[in-house]
């Protein structure tokens, strides 16, 4: 559910402006609203935002480095933050300078490492004694035989198909050679290599002291962040005030969760500053906060990974959350692959105490995709229902499954019918929140037309499909499930938009028609990738488990059970990671689209995010 809130005026005098900011931090309950036109304006607030994106680079690169198990010193009393992003962009610039000292290094010895380990005292020796080397690189096909007599040229090494060679010269012509000329380092391969290995031993100590300081001064950076966190807050606050009667009094607004006020009116009572108290009026772009009972809470990152809704909407996380743990259960669908994902999420929340919430969300999905497994037969692509085990001999005839259900359901396999049953079951939920959403932001008049398409729909549902399923309905009451439906119409048809007159409104339920019937056809369709990815994941489990046994039939006992173990191993580890993508990308679709689209949702909102202190905990903490 959306938290309400009241709107908050407050009329402050210019001197007492900057002690009161600082009570309301202290309180930090209020959700001022920001102008933004006011911070682009702002040269300051800007330059703190870029340094504040600036230490929060500098904290994910010290974190970086921090070993596993590591804990970090608390932070000192007083910090120079400014000194300590100088001082990790120096050791960082430091380390580069290294890391590309070594890989240059290490390239130029690659590049005369074909020279061999020459000496080069002995080579000047060499040329003051008038014997000149020059050292020359071409392709074989280039290389002219007559080279070696006339130019006294001597190959000295091949690397592909390029060849490198020497040529003596008494000091005083050049030989016109048409090939490379190389030019020696003055320290061969060899020297250049310990060169390498003295600058990694640099490397590695440099990293031991980067490793050392940033255990001593990463918290320290995280206090200087929030600092800088909390001047941005304050000027934002303060570019957000508008001032009336010529500059002596200044007005801020605010929003605060209904219930969170005692110590907001006690703090102005105390300060005799004066302030009105209203509720928000549908437009204003207040704040959302959402609070949701312990199951729907765990959804909320869904919910925010597409948009908040606004303050006007409903909260739709309590709606769609228990269908998308079901959506997760029926395209996973293998019982063996969901007791991995609660195991795994049971070790989680307890070795991982901070995530704890995502712990728990793993555990229901996991055990959503158990119970899918155990009912339609599936565990770690087994097909339970195929295979000839004496003690499942009496459940087998349970599961969900074509074998089982196909014949009594005219060949359609059962789980199918159970996916689109799921689709239109959340698509007419969708429909019925969006009804009830626009009678609370415009009023039930607004919704009628909305709820004649819902039992509309229902009503021909119920005439069509109960006789499908051997249910006999009096003819009386058919008519009567007639005479709802046209009523229904009617009321689509001429009763759309209120506030027009008779034709406009024909006009647009008309188009509101045949989009929503060819609308609903597709959305209904889309819920089949339900049963078609559990389908796939399963009989692509069960092709690897007929990979282990087959491809190892001919092999002897005693070494059979390794090459069975990593057919399956590797077969069930790809399936497993594909069918752990589809099982949340789908679900997020028909959730963000299909559930969405019908619901009416509108989104926009803005997270409730009271200006308070982040250094210290504020009062209502």
């Amino acid at each position: 559910m959306i938290v309400k809130m009241k709107k908050y005026v407050f009329l402050v005098y210019h001197r007492q402006y900057t002690d009161f900011l600082e009570k309301l931090r202290n309180v930090g309950v209020v959700h001022v609203a920001e102008k933004p036109e006011g911070i682009a304006e702002n040269d300051q607030l800007r330059d703190k935002m870029q340094l504040a994106a600036k230490v929060k680079k500098t904290i994910a690169e010290t974190e970086a480095l921090l070993l596993p198990g590591t804990t970090p010193a608390d932070a000192s009393a007083t910090i120079d933050g400014a000194a300590l992003v100088q001082a990790f962009d120096e050791m960082q610039a430091e380390k580069q300078r290294l890391q590309q000292a070594i890989a240059n290094t290490r390239k130029e010895a690659e590049r005369i490492a074909v020279w061999g380990n020459y000496d080069t005292k002995r080579l000047q020796e060499l040329a003051e004694a008038g014997y000149k080397l020059q050292f020359y690189a071409c392709s074989e096909s280039k290389f002219k035989p007559e080279w070696e007599t006339e130019h006294n040229a001597f190959v000295i090494g091949k690397v592909a198909a390029t060849l490198y060679f020497v040529v003596v010269s008494d000091g005083q012509a050049v030989p016109d050679i048409d090939a490379e000329t190389i030019t020696l380092n003055e320290k061969n391969s060899a020297q250049l290599l310990l060169d390498v290995e003295g600058l990694n031993h640099l490397l590695v100590a440099h990293e031991a002291k980067m490793q050392a300081w940033v255990i001593a001064n990463s918290k320290n950076l995280q206090q200087y962040a929030l600092q800088i966190e909390e001047t941005i807050d304050f000027q934002k606050v303060e570019q957000s005030t508008e001032q009336t009667a010529e500059n002596k009094v200044m007005l801020l607004e605010g929003y605060c969760p209904q219930g969170a006020e005692t110590n907001l009116n006690a703090m102005l009572e105390q300060e005799d500053i004066y302030y009105e108290i209203s509720n928000p009026v549908m437009g204003e772009n207040v704040p959302v906060k959402l609070k949701n009972n312990f199951f729907a809470k765990l959804f909320e990152p869904i919910t925010k990974l597409y948009a908040l809704p606004n303050y006007s909407e409903i909260d739709p996380t309590p709606f769609f959350a228990p269908f998308f743990m079901l959506f997760f259960g029926l395209c996973l669908g293998d019982g063996g692959y969901g007791l991995l994902i609660l195991v795994a999420a049971t070790i989680l929340r307890i070795k991982k105490p901070a995530f704890r919430n995502l712990a728990i969300l793993g555990q229901f999905l996991g055990g959503a995709t158990m119970v899918v497994g155990l009912l339609t037969g599936v565990f770690f692509g087994i097909m339970l229902d195929s295979v000839t085990w004496p003690w499942l001999a009496e459940v087998k005839q349970y599961f969900i499954t074509s074998n089982n259900y196909a014949d009594k359901l005219g060949g359609y396999d059962p789980m199918m019918l159970v996916a689109i049953g799921v689709g239109v079951l959340q698509i007419l939920f969708a429909i019925g929140f969006n009804a009830a959403k626009t009678t609370i932001q415009h009023g039930f008049k607004y919704a009628l037309s909305t709820v004649g398409w819902l039992v509309g729909i229902l009503s021909m549902m119920a005439a069509f499909l109960l006789p499908l399923v051997g249910i006999t309905i009096p003819q009386a009451i058919l008519y009567v499930l007639y005479a709802i439906a046209g009523l229904c119409a009617m009321v689509i048809l001429f009763h759309n938009s209120p506030d027009k007159n008779i034709f406009a409104n024909f006009g647009s339920g008309l188009w509101g028609t045949y989009n929503m019937v060819s609308g609903l056809l597709g959305d209904v369709l889309s819920y089949i990738r339900l049963f078609a990815l559990g389908l796939a994941g399963g009989i692509l489990g069960n092709v690897f488990n007929m990979l282990a046994t087959d491809l190892t039939a001919d092999m002897s006992a005693y070494i059979r059970w390794l090459p069975m173990l990593l057919i399956l191993l590797i077969g069930h580890s790809l399936n497993f990671i594909l069918c752990i993508i589809s099982s949340i990308v789908h679900p997020l679709r028909l959730t963000f689209v299909e559930f969405y689209k019908n619901a009416g949702f509108e989104g926009g909102g803005e997270a409730y995010n009271p200006f308070k202190s982040k250094t210290k905990t504020s009062v209502n903490q």
